[in-house]
């Protein structure tokens, strides 16, 4: 995406695209207050950070770019999937959740976006504030449709619970999303990730954390805090 207003020659298009490369790698690994501005220049083969200022503004900005540049292809695709569901039936625990699972596993094969999950997890963990700010309820609206549609398959669990368990499968889905993402790139999945039944079996790890039976003991403690 061009910045608004200025038309870039074939070598500055190129020069915008690695930023973008290496701050997302760079971000994925060390997280967003971890990495400098001169260290993406400097990843990237710039002499000076004006070029990024030229491009970006600045650091936060070029991330909230990053950001945005994924969140809307995963939103797309995941709206696409919700609206099948809502048309052709067949709406499961299962279901919804490979809505918001499968796009971001094809988000790499589709646009080459090779550490973009690992970037997410370090934010979600360490700049929550920004990163959903940056969304701005905007680019996250298939992943909205997808928590209102479990919270009607799991009416029976108290509300209160479900919404700390979606809570719960969202920073615990992209953490392991980004192992798998990592394991992917190095080619050497390993045990974990290697076996044909891994994402099946990662996704009944989700399914089993949002519709198991609640504890007489966490019923009790959630009773508490209703009457305190």
């Amino acid at each position: 995406m061009a910045t608004s207003g200025k038309t870039l020659r074939s070598d500055g298009a190129e020069t915008r695209v690695r930023l973008k490369e290496e701050a997302q790698r760079l971000f994925a690994l060390r997280g967003l207050d971890g990495v400098s501005v001169q260290d993406i220049i400097s990843a990237a083969g710039q002499r000076n950070s004006a070029s990024l200022r030229y491009y970006f503004g600045n650091k936060l900005e070029l991330a909230r770019e990053l950001i945005v540049d994924g969140a809307r292809l995963i939103d797309e695709e995941r709206q696409a999937q919700v609206d099948r569901l809502e048309t052709e039936g067949g709406i499961t625990v299962r279901a919804v959740l490979g809505a918001l699972t499968f796009p971001m596993l094809d988000l790499a094969e589709r646009t080459g976006q090779a550490t973009y999950i690992r970037m997410i997890a370090n934010l979600q963990l360490n700049n929550r504030a920004f990163l959903r700010e940056a969304l701005e309820n905007k680019w996250n609206l298939g992943y909205q449709r997808c928590n209102a549609l479990l919270r009607d398959l799991l009416a029976p669990i108290p509300p209160a619970i479900v919404d700390h368990r979606l809570s719960l499968v969202s920073i615990y889905g992209n953490a392991a999303l980004a192992a798998w993402e990592a394991g992917r790139d190095s080619g050497e999945p390993g045990r974990l990730w290697s076996p044909g039944y891994a994402v099946s079996s990662l996704m009944d790890t989700f399914e089993g954390m949002l519709v198991a039976e609640p504890s007489a003991e966490t019923r009790a403690l959630l009773n508490e805090s209703a009457d305190d």
